[in-house]
């Protein structure tokens, strides 16, 4: 299958993804979205902080998750189609990724939902699954990010915990997307010393 473009780079390929989350459980893609819409997006996720729209992240589902700063430390905005021009494009990348997902694994993806997550230096997210006990729609994990010029002593890396293997450290550079198992993969985040952008989201089922 060949890999579809966004934005003039090339996304993840059919073969890449039937490897990555049937074998392994995770896979990274470079160069996801283009650096024009890469700093868009962090521009928008910036000011939304700057504007105060941005909420403490919390814990649990549910209508009111408990803020736990000792667990999770990003700020997090939901995002909705009509946001912006870069909002709408990034999610219209989405809706293709879904299909493709559904084409090739038969996951019955139905939705996507997403959202910014800005990390403060010092913030962290300890290691949890993205599936909630009372609600099994989550049912593959994206992360993308939105941070120009990452060096490794800026910490902040996503951390993935395999069944069968050492753990693997995905640092977040621009334009660089890791997907994974929402119901299967421990992860975390390592803190940060520089404030980390990324938008977070997870493609549903029916429960």
């Amino acid at each position: 299958m060949p890999a579809i473009s966004f934005d003039g780079a090339l996304a993840v390929p059919g073969p890449s993804i039937v490897d990555g989350l049937c074998h392994a459980g995770w896979l990274m893609q470079e160069h996801f979205i283009s650096p024009e819409l890469s700093r868009q997006l962090a521009a928008e996720c910036v000011q939304s902080m700057l504007s105060g729209k941005m909420k403490g992240a919390g814990v649990g589902s549910g209508h009111a998750p408990l803020l736990q700063p000792d667990i999770r430390g990003d700020h997090i905005e939901w995002l909705e189609t009509g946001r912006s021009s870069a909002c709408d494009r990034y999610l219209e990348h989405m809706e293709t990724l879904r299909r493709m997902l559904n084409r090739e694994l038969f996951l019955g993806l139905e939705e996507y939902e997403s959202h910014f997550a800005l990390y403060a230096p010092g913030a962290f997210y300890r290691a949890h699954l993205d599936r909630f006990r009372d609600d099994d729609k989550r049912t593959v994990s994206v992360v993308l990010y939105l941070n120009d010029d990452w060096l490794p002593e800026h910490g902040g890396a996503l951390r993935l915990h395999p069944h069968d293997g050492e753990h693997v450290d995905i640092a977040p550079q621009a334009g660089r997307m890791a997907m994974f198992m929402s119901g299967e993969m421990l992860h975390e985040v390592l803190p940060t010393a520089r404030e980390r952008l990324s938008i977070a989201g997870w493609f549903r089922r029916r429960g």
